[in-house]
């Protein structure tokens, strides 16, 4: 044993993505539909984090409310990073882009990339008085 500690598949990740939006104003985390999730005011939804145990594709994956001129460009430029979750029945997830936060295609995750998608999905959902006092946070 060489010491190091094992965490489970998608820990670092969520851990990660924790970081970023509790970082915006007035967001907190909760679990909803079985996942946690990140809002604004404890209503709209920030993103919700999906680990391997979400879906039978063993994925790591983030879901983030994107304008539809998002969703398009980020499908069309890097297809196995990304891509667009099922709607549920309500439509809700229908202007949403899904980003990977595994090793897609042998890529490594831009964390850089996911504090921009998340502040673009701030901006989306939060109060005008809100999206005033943001500053993303810092990239580390």
């Amino acid at each position: 044993m060489d010491g190091r500690q094992t965490l489970p598949v998608g820990q670092l990740e969520l851990d990660r993505v924790r970081e970023i939006a509790l970082g915006f104003p007035e967001v907190n985390e909760r679990l909803s539909h079985g996942a946690p999730c990140f809002f604004v005011r404890d209503k709209r939804p920030l993103c919700y984090f999906h680990d391997q145990d979400f879906s039978d594709d063993g994925r790591v994956a983030l879901w983030c409310p994107a304008s539809m001129g998002q969703v398009e460009e980020s499908l069309a430029a890097a297809p196995l990073r990304f891509f667009r979750p099922t709607p549920s029945a309500s439509g809700v997830f229908s202007d949403w882009l899904g980003m990977f936060l595994d090793r897609a295609g042998g890529v490594d995750v831009d964390w850089d990339e996911v504090r921009q998608i998340l502040d673009a999905a701030f901006q989306l959902v939060a109060p005008k008085q809100l999206r005033a006092r943001r500053s993303p946070p810092p990239p580390r």
